[in-house]
């Protein structure tokens, strides 16, 4: 039994089935066959030509601040403002050898104790095929070593202790935090 809506009663109705209505249903269904199956993305991914698809891997793992702090959002750091600072404070603002040359954003070293995605090492840090690997393997250092960090007060306290061997670490990390207004962005 099918039945179809009426806009004035607003109640349902019982709809008697016709050869006709059966037809335009099964056209309905076909069309929403065709249409589904033809705008599958996965579809148009095979459709495009050898250059098109290298052009869509190198526009992915092209780096931009907006692409980072939407990894950092995506990946739900408790403190994703003290990340971006790491981030920064690592780097050279985006424009270190490490970073450039390993796609280490952290300057994190070759993990030897714990699940990562570096490929091995290089100039004495880890390195990663893409940035988006950096980010996830801090991702799982901080899943290793800081899931326990209940405030922004303990993490600064680790990372102090234990993270960089410059003593004003923590000192630039809020710095960079305050003056670039890093908050704001998460």
């Amino acid at each position: 039994m099918y039945y179809k809506f009426n806009e004035q009663t607003l109640l349902p109705e019982k709809v008697k089935l016709t050869n006709k209505s059966l037809l335009g249903f099964g056209a309905a269904v076909g069309l929403l066959l065709v249409f589904g199956f033809t705008s599958n993305p996965a579809n148009e991914v095979q459709n495009l030509s050898q250059e098109e698809k290298l052009i869509v891997v190198r526009e992915y793992n092209e780096f931009s601040e907006t692409k980072l702090i939407e990894k950092i959002t995506e990946l739900n750091f408790k403190y994703p403002y003290i990340i971006l600072a790491q981030a920064k404070l690592e780097s050279g603002h985006f424009k270190s050898t490490i970073f450039l040359e390993n796609n280490n954003m952290f300057g994190m070293k070759e993990a030897k104790l714990r699940a990562n995605l570096a490929k091995g090492t290089n100039r004495g840090h880890a390195y990663y095929e893409t940035w988006q690997e950096s980010v996830i393997d801090y991702a799982l250092y901080y899943s290793s070593y800081l899931r326990s960090i209940n405030t922004e007060g303990e993490y600064f306290e680790y990372l102090r202790q234990n993270y960089a061997e410059d003593p004003t670490y923590v000192q630039r990390l809020k710095q960079i935090i305050s003056k670039q207004d890093l908050k704001s962005k998460f």
